[in-house]
Formats: structure tokens, sequence, C-alpha cells
């Protein structure tokens, strides 16, 4: 395996994702694509992106870096979004989602994963000549924050007007 943190930070992404559709919040861009077409996007697009991480390559070094950068802007758009402390020296969430206060644990955790993987495929794995593509990922998050408040202001209307099993987590919200 040539870039295991790339592998780790596309596997945060995974992590993130399947955790928010497994808590009944929705998946990412599904305002836009619908939830089989955000499926689709990230069943695709994650697995691709493991696969281009294990297998190295130079020509791989920018799409990667832009992708690095962007997983860390969307573990840290979370912490402008919602409210959080800081415990141990490091914020974490106090709410978030529509998540129990029960799931932000493992969520807490599943976001600073996927950020220190980031960071550690930035320091260890990314070639200097891509880093400039890392910056644009990480600049991805101001796009990325719109969207994700966007989606939190969707999927809460959606699961008033329209429950279904994925926004079962904000239905009381």
């Amino acid at each position: 395996m040539k870039r295991p943190f790339h592998v780790i930070a596309a596997l945060g992404t995974a992590a993130h994702h399947g955790y928010e559709l497994n808590a009944g919040v929705g998946l990412v861009f599904q305002p836009w694509l619908g939830l089989p077409g955000s499926v689709a996007y990230w069943a695709t697009s994650l697995p691709l992106l493991a696969w281009a991480s294990a297998r190295g390559g130079a020509r791989f070094d920018k799409p990667l870096a832009f992708a690095t950068g962007a997983a860390l802007a969307g573990a840290g758009v979370h912490f402008t979004i919602w409210p959080w402390r800081l415990r141990r020296g490091l914020p974490m969430l106090t709410e978030a989602e529509g998540l129990a206060a029960g799931q932000l644990p493992a969520y807490n955790a599943i976001l600073w994963a996927w950020a220190l993987a980031s960071v550690l495929a930035l320091a260890h794995e990314t070639p200097s000549g891509a880093r400039r593509w890392f910056a644009v990922g990480v600049l991805s998050g101001l796009p990325l924050r719109a969207s994700a408040k966007h989606h939190f202001v969707w999927a809460t209307e959606q699961s008033r007007s329209n429950p279904a099993w994925w926004n079962r987590g904000l239905q009381g919200g």
C-alpha cells in the first residue's frame, strides 16, 4: 500500500457518511442528487479514492491531495456549524446533525480520526508539488459548509413533510 493515510482519510469520509446515514440524518449531496444518486456518487468515488491511494503513482498526486484537503475541510466544517466544548484540549461537538447525545462520542471520534488521517496524509504522503491542491481541497470547505447548512435545513423539512427512514433522526427537529 503506497499511501495508507490517504486510504484512511477516504475511509474516514466513508465512516462519516455511513454514520450519518445510519443515524437517520441523510447523506452528503442528497438534497441535489436524491438518496439513490448520492449513494451512487459516494459508493463510486470513495472506493476509487481508496484504490488510487493504495496504488500510489505520481499521476494521482494532485487529485489525492485535493480529496484529502477536502476531507480535512469536511471534518472541520462540523466545528464551524455546531456547538462544541474543549475536552482534553480538543473541541468536541456537543450537538450536531440532530444526533442524540449518546451518538456524539462516536461521531466526534470519527471526525477527529478523519481529520488526523488527512493531516498525516499531507505530512507524510503528499509530495510538495501537490500540496497546493491540498490547500484548494481545504478551501472547498467554504462551499461544503454552505452545503452542510442547506442539507440540515432541507433534511429537517423533509422529516416533517415526507418522513422516511433516512431522515428519522430529524423527526423531532
